[in-house]
Parts: structure tokens; sequence; C-alpha cells
């Protein structure tokens, strides 16, 4: 039986029961309620909407009962929903686009970030007098994990100055207090991550930017065009069978993201587990501020981000055959859509 709005609002009316109508125009009934969603590094302003969602309780409004396994890095991620362990992976666009080169089709249904929002910079603890790229030569660069995209993004600004990625060690170091341990130490000569690890080593002169990509005026001018980044992705398999799912999970992300650009810093602040802050809510609260031009407004993914994704990672992956990659296979608006309609 179908029913229209205006029957809805009508019956709604008539039972004195307004609360019923979200219910039942919300979605129908969800294939799969009980999902497990793999995060690189959930405390990263790269993945707020992912947590605002949770906090927010926005999927539990939608009748999901989720769960959220931590890693690393987006490479680990990734690995656990290869491996079965998880649903869906909350990471870089990017690895929709590796693995359909490998012959498996995994799709972003949702975005999170419109801009990579990673920063690399050098430690002036061990490279004090850096000048160009070319001093990275045979140091230690710090990633979240190798594979990622912290690696991706140090991979392309290498080969955009005439370096290889055997010109360097990648050393995993997470994505929080272990990263900004790692460079203070002296672990590491240089770092790639997001915020809020790295304006707490910026903010605290331990670290020099050379890369920025936090916002979108700069992603635009280094990649020369719209780089899509932190999304919601899943196998094109799991899309398919959990329609229903898909459209839930895309709507807590959008309502996150659309909550996230109408609230004040203070609020966000305030709504993250207290452990996001590590300890310098001030430094999180400025790191915030840089990091929001970044954050996407509507979860909407860009028409030109795939192209620009796949000329990136013909750049610097070796064997990354571009013209074997259909983008259109990689995302979809289809849901985003529905959920900016509500």
């Amino acid at each position: 039986m179908s029913i229209t709005r205006r029957e809805l609002l009508k019956l709604a009316g008539a039972t004195g029961v307004m609360s019923l109508a979200p219910a039942i125009v919300r979605a129908q009934k969800l294939e799969k309620a009980d999902v497990q969603i793999a995060v690189g590094g959930k405390a990263l302003i790269y993945y707020l909407p992912l947590t605002i969602a949770e906090q927010k309780g926005f999927f539990k409004d939608e009748g999901l009962d989720l769960r959220i396994a931590d890693f690393a890095g987006g490479s680990k991620a990734l690995q656990a929903v290869v491996g079965g362990s998880a649903d869906v992976v909350s990471g870089a666009f990017e690895h929709t686009l590796h693995m359909q080169s490998k012959g498996q089709f995994y799709r972003a249904f949702v975005q999170q970030g419109r801009a990579p929002m990673i920063g690399v910079g050098v430690s002036k603890k061990t490279m004090p007098n850096y000048k160009t790229p070319a001093d990275l030569k045979g140091k230690k660069i710090g990633v979240t994990a190798p594979g990622s995209s912290t690696n991706m993004v140090v991979s392309f600004f290498l080969s955009k100055h005439g370096l290889k990625d055997s010109d360097v060690s990648f050393i995993g170091v997470g994505a929080g207090a272990g990263a900004v341990s790692a460079l203070r130490s002296g672990q590491i000569d240089a770092l790639s991550n997001t915020d809020p690890v790295v304006s707490m080593l910026t903010e605290s002169g331990d670290m020099d930017i050379i890369v920025d990509t936090r916002t979108l005026k700069d992603t635009l001018e280094i990649f020369g065009g719209n780089m899509p980044a932190g999304c919601l992705y899943a196998p094109q398999e799991f899309i398919d069978a959990n329609p229903n799912t898909v459209q839930a999970l895309t709507n807590a992300i959008v309502r996150a993201d659309k909550w996230i650009h109408e609230v004040s810093i203070e609020e966000i602040a305030k709504t993250v587990p207290t452990q996001y802050l590590l300890g310098e809510p001030e430094v999180y609260k400025a790191a915030l501020t840089k990091s929001m031009d970044g954050l996407s407004p509507d979860g909407m993914i860009p028409e030109d981000g795939a192209a620009t994704a796949i000329k990136a990672l013909a750049a610097y992956v070796k064997g990354f055959d571009a013209a074997k990659i259909d983008p259109a296979k990689s995302w979809t608006n289809e849901y985003t859509r529905r959920a900016n309609e509500k």
C-alpha cells in the first residue's frame, strides 16, 4: 500500500502522534540493521562526521545498530572489509579506485570531506635546514599507515618533484598521540597526518608545514581539480543487497555534515569524546577552524572527483593503468540526493 505525504500528515494529525511521521517517511525496512564500520583514525577531524553521527544518535535515529572498529590507518580499515570482519569503510575515496584496478568493485556513496585535509610537515628538530623537497631523500616520513591516504598525499608530492617512494622510508605512526610523540622524539623526520595532530605540532613549533590540503583552494591548486576525501564506501555487492541500509547510513552522515556547518566550534568540541582533544582543547578548536572548509556541507561527491583522483594515482602508483578504470563505478550520489531531499 502506498501513502502520500498529505495522507501521512493527516493520519499523524488525526492520531495526535506527529512523531510517527518521520519514522514512516524515513525509510523502508532495513535489510541489515546491525552494521560494522571500519575506520582508520576515528579521532581525526578527517572523520568528524562519522563521530558526530554516532555521538548525536543519528545512526540510531535511522534504526541502525552501528559498531565502529578503529584501526591505525585507512588501509587497515579496508583490509577489515576485504577480510569480512566489517561491512563498510569510512576512509579515503582513492581506495575505491585502487580496488577497481585489482578487479574488485567498491563504491563511495556519501562524502565526509571535500578536501584531503592532510598536512605534510618537516621536523624542526631533525630537519631544521629544510629548503626543497629534495631534502626529504633518505628521510623517515611518518604516515597513519603505509598505503593510507596520508601516504598517498606524500607520494603524489614526491612524484611532482621528481622523487620516488623508494627515495624515502614510510613509517606507520597512527593518528593520535603516537604520531605526535614519534615526531617530537625524532623517530621520524617528517609527518603526513590530519588534524588535530598537524595543528598540535605546528602550534607547538615542532613542525613546519610544506604541503597543506585542508582547504578547497589549496586542494584545487595541488591536484588540479576536486579531490574527494573521507567517504563511506562499501563493496558493490553490499550496496546492491542492502540499499535501504545504505540509505540509512547516508542519511545519518548527511545530517552530521549539515550539523557541523550549522553549529559553533565550541559546540563541536563539546560533542566529540574528550580524548579527541589530546589534552589541548584550544589547539583542537583551532584545528577545527582550519579544517572546516575541507568538511563536506552536504555529503555530495563532486562530478570531477574520480577523474582528479585517477590522475593523482596514475602519477605515482607503479602499474596503475588509468585507462582500465571506470570512474562511474567508483561513486554514486543516488543516496546522498535522497538524504538531502529529506
